[in-house]
């Protein structure tokens, strides 16, 4: 290996200890999907990991409510389930900013984070469930390439082509080594003779499955970052260094690659904090060839509803809640939600350009939402 691919030093480097699979204590196998080759696979998966799995008589998910929102929450939390998608997950939703449409691998994740979104987005106990109908999700697929108003439709990003958002209800690569489904997304766009492609973000770094996959360059691997001062906010997630190693590890390998930096928090002297964060990831990919590296921020946002959830969830946290501190506005839905005031906003959007075309100017920044 040339020396300019080396592992750099880092400013910040530690002795990480390994960041450790998850590993759910209950597997739930619903009959349905056992019908489906890929849910079998997953099935040996976690019986291969010794995993307890509970084969259920029937394609619910019973039992799993409580009084105690945190022991539904704990318990929803160590649970994966194996099931089939509904057809309603057949019918794909654009997403904007980020890509022409989303599609769902499975819903629900392993990750802690005290921010999380999808407690405003998902009704029940927080289950991860993992789809077995994976061939009739991947081939559904084809009926929407060529078409979206997100990507396809702008002059600055059309080159993607068709763009498929994977992360919007998980982290597959958090699940991936009990699931296998993102390595054989990746694998079915990377033949996919189309100008598509496939995208998903991460706060996880066991990369090492998809190293020698052949991707084609048709899977954008993006890293979801935060300052270190937020890092107690993610708990059960790989450490930034791991994550950062791991966008090196997958840019390396050929992958388009791409930092997401959320949620953007207004933590004690976040202009030197985030200028930190930005400073480390230019070190991790220093000296990688053909480097192709978007950029994605994301500021703090909540609604009544997930603040509500979240505080079931996490009662000691300190993450920043208060709506007097926040302005509010409303969704395209007609619904609330709390943002940061305009001022602190448009603050926070010029130092993170400045950092960004400072400290990696050839990164294309897509949005700021």
């Amino acid at each position: 290996m040339e020396p300019a691919l080396a592992e750099p030093p880092s400013r910040t480097a530690r002795a990480d200890r390994p960041d450790r699979l998850w590993r759910p204590r209950r597997v739930l196998v619903t009959p349905a999907a056992l019908e489906h080759a890929h849910g079998r696979a997953m099935l040996a998966r976690a019986e291969a990991l010794g995993l307890p799995v509970e084969r259920l008589a029937a394609n619910r998910l019973n039992g799993l409510r409580h009084t105690d929102p945190r022991r539904a929450y704990a318990e929803a939390k160590a649970t994966l389930a194996l099931v089939v998608a509904p057809p309603t997950k057949l019918r794909l939703q654009p997403i904007p900013p980020s890509a022409d449409w989303r599609f769902d691998l499975a819903e629900g994740c392993p990750a802690h984070c005290q921010y999380c979104y999808l407690a405003g987005s998902l009704s029940g106990p927080p289950v991860t469930r993992a789809y077995a109908n994976l061939d009739r999700i991947l081939e559904n697929l084809d009926g929407y390439a060529g078409r979206g108003a997100v990507t396809s439709a702008s002059d600055a990003r059309v080159h993607e082509g068709t763009t498929f958002e994977a992360s919007c209800y998980t982290d597959p690569l958090g699940i991936e080594h009990l699931t296998g489904s993102l390595s054989a997304a990746i694998r079915h766009f990377g033949a996919w003779n189309a100008p598509v492609q496939l995208r998903f973000t991460t706060k996880f770094a066991a990369v090492e499955p998809l190293l020698d996959l052949p991707h084609g360059r048709r899977t954008r691997i993006r890293f979801s970052v935060n300052a270190r001062g937020a890092a107690r906010y993610e708990g059960g997630t790989a450490s930034l260094d791991a994550r950062l190693r791991a966008m090196r590890s997958v840019a390396l390998a050929g992958y388009p690659v791409g930092l997401t930096i959320a949620p953007i928090l207004p933590i004690p002297d976040w202009q030197a904090a985030y200028a930190d964060l930005i400073r480390d990831a230019a070190d991790a990919l220093a000296g990688v060839p053909d480097l192709d590296l978007t950029a994605e921020l994301i500021t703090h946002r909540f609604t009544p509803g997930s603040k509500e959830v979240l505080q079931s969830w996490y009662p000691g946290s300190d993450l920043p809640l208060d709506e007097a501190k926040r302005t509010r506005k409303f969704t395209k839905f007609g619904s609330v939600k709390y943002v940061l005031p305009k001022d602190l906003m448009a603050e926070m959007r010029a130092g993170l350009h400045a950092a960004l075309a400072r400290e990696l100017p050839t990164a294309r920044v897509l949005y700021w939402t």
